[in-house]
């Protein structure tokens, strides 16, 4: 059995995933990280982006996270989002008509936000 990390993807609202995973990447105030099992113990801020996780069975999960902390010690990563979710729950349609009303008011936060739910089902 390949090594294997315990995640945990909570929001304010919700427990959005859990399971084991074999990589994990997301972007922190520093750049993208990637976590896999034995990493060093960190703590770092989340921006607004996308996580990627590697599942131990194969499988990806990608969800769009907006701002929290992630932290990782002992082979448990726990990453806290502000606002989380799953690729799979974002509605695309919803998300573009956002995109463009954001771009029509000037609010580059709601832009943004729109972006990375977009990235997250897209992935890129």
């Amino acid at each position: 059995m390949a090594a294997e990390l315990h995640v945990e993807l909570v929001a304010a609202d919700r427990s959005v995933w859990s399971g084991e995973a074999t990589l994990v990447v997301a972007r922190t105030t520093s750049g993208d990280i990637g976590v896999m099992p034995g990493h060093q113990p960190l703590l770092g801020v989340l921006e607004s982006g996308p996580v990627t996780i590697r599942t131990s069975e194969g499988g990806t999960v990608v969800a769009a996270v907006h701002g929290g902390f992630l932290s990782f010690a002992d082979n448990k990563l726990s990453l806290l989002a502000e606002i989380a979710e799953l690729a799979d729950e974002i509605d695309v349609q919803r998300a573009e008509r956002a995109l463009e009303r954001a771009k029509s008011e000037a609010n580059a936060a709601a832009e943004r936000r729109a972006e990375v739910r977009l990235r997250a089902v897209t992935g890129s």
